[in-house]
């Protein structure tokens, strides 16, 4: 586990990942996708020890959206309602265009999500050229946005120490990724895939997380604790809590992450012990 100054090792960063742009809200009506569905939704999972929430929005007819207002809206709604980290996603859908995505930080969230790299999703492509990751990268540096970078496969991990070396370390100093497990066309959610990409982590690397998709949400989990690191949970992940049980909220996913935590002698992060994590402003 790597020794942050000002956060005691047994802290545990629970970033909650509430909607995404995969699901459909016919599919799944308890999905968070209005603005007063979303607030309500990071009251609760901060109640429930999240301090980080990682955000796609949807407009009005509930599809995913990148819209500016809308972005800038939500980022100031969720910082009115909760001392959480905002993090927007730079990936919206698969489908968005490269132009658009780097708009999103004009929202000016605390933080965003950065791709290392183009991987198969299923039976789509997220595109994420290298010119494309180095004009993000950039970008967050100049608006002091903190990146946490999104890591789908091992060769991403060798993407990110080569940008580092390139452009320097991000806005904040601190450099966090996050493993993105299980995805069809990535890494697999495994704990041997954790520990390979674990182990070939960069040195500026000071903190780093893991997200297991789908079936793999619990093998991902209980190997990142096991390697000391952190966890994002939450229905832009999974959504289904058990086998045949589906997911009622994301406050169950973040309590249940909590619970896990506890079991290796972890305790949730506060607000502000992630922001020094994270290299973020206080709020």
């Amino acid at each position: 586990m790597i020794a942050m100054p000002g956060v005691p090792p047994e802290a545990l960063l629970v970033t909650v990942a509430p909607t995404g742009a995969e699901t459909s809200k016919a599919d799944c009506p308890q999905l968070p996708t209005t603005l007063d569905e979303l607030v309500t939704t990071a009251q609760e999972c901060e109640a429930s020890g999240a301090a980080m929430i990682h955000v796609h929005v949807r407009d009005d007819d509930h599809a995913p959206s990148l819209d500016g207002p809308r972005l800038a809206e939500t980022v100031a709604a969720l910082h009115e309602a909760t001392d959480l980290v905002v993090q927007l996603s730079t990936g919206g859908s698969v489908h968005d265009p490269l132009g658009q995505r780097l708009k999103v930080l004009d929202a000016a969230p605390d933080s965003c999500s950065l791709t290392m790299g183009t991987t198969n999703f299923g039976d789509d492509v997220f595109s994420n050229p290298w010119p494309f990751v180095c004009d993000l990268y950039q970008l967050s540096q100049d608006r002091e946005v903190v990146p946490e970078f999104e890591l789908f496969d091992l060769g991403h991990v060798a993407a990110l120490s080569r940008l580092v070396k390139t452009y320097g370390l991000p806005y904040g100093g601190k450099v966090h990724c996050d493993f993105v497990m299980g995805v069809p066309g990535g890494m697999p959610g495994t704990a041997d895939a954790l520990v390979a990409g674990v182990a070939a982590l960069p040195p500026e690397v000071t903190s780093w997380g893991a997200t297991g998709i789908g079936r793999s949400t619990l093998a991902v989990g209980l190997a990142a604790l096991s390697k000391g690191g952190h966890l994002r949970v939450g229905m832009e992940d999974v959504l289904t809590f058990a086998r045949g049980v589906p997911v009622e909220s994301n406050r169950q996913l973040v309590e249940r992450a909590v619970a896990m935590g506890e079991l290796a002698q972890r305790r949730p992060m506060t607000t502000a012990e992630a922001r020094t994590l994270l290299g973020i402003r206080a709020a």
